[in-house]
C-alpha cells in the first residue's frame, strides 16, 4: 500500500506561484509513475503532469508548471508559476506502481491522495 499526502495549496493572486508537495509512505515510489491531476467544480478530473524517467505536461500548463521528485524524501513536487484563475481546482497526487513504459491513463493510477485546494484570484 502507498499513502499519498498532498500539501502546499492555498489562495494566490493571478500571476503568482505555488509549490505543491506529495509525500509518499508505505513503499518507495522512486520508480513509479507519479502524476498530478486536478478537478475544478463541475468538471472532470484532468491530467496536469507526470514523471517517471521523463516528464509529461498537459498543454494548458506547459511552460508554467514543473514536476520533479526527490527520491531521498520519497516526495514529488509541482512548481506552479504564472498561475491563472482557470488553474483553480483541487489538485491530486497519484501513483502508478505497475512499471508502465507509457504515460498511464487516469484510471491506471492505483493510489491517490486526498487533494489540496488551489485558488487563483483575478
Amino acid at each position: 500500500q502507498v499513502q499519498l499526502v498532498e500539501s502546499g495549496g492555498g489562495l494566490v493572486q493571478a500571476g503568482g506561484s505555488l509549490t505543491l508537495s506529495c509525500a509518499a509512505s508505505g513503499r518507495t515510489v522512486s520508480s513509479f509513475f507519479m502524476g498530478w491531476f486536478r478537478q475544478a467544480p463541475g468538471k472532470e478530473r484532468e491530467f496536469v503532469a507526470a514523471i517517471r524517467w521523463n516528464t509529461y505536461y498537459a498543454d494548458s500548463v506547459k511552460g508554467r508548471f514543473t514536476i520533479s521528485r526527490d527520491n531521498a524524501k520519497n516526495t514529488v513536487y509541482l512548481q506552479m508559476n504564472s498561475l491563472k484563475p482557470e488553474d483553480t481546482a483541487i489538485y491530486y497526487c497519484a501513483a502508478d506502481p505497475n512499471g508502465r513504459f507509457y504515460l498511464p491513463r487516469l484510471d491506471e493510477y492505483d493510489y491517490w491522495g486526498q487533494g489540496t485546494q488551489v485558488t487563483v484570484s483575478s
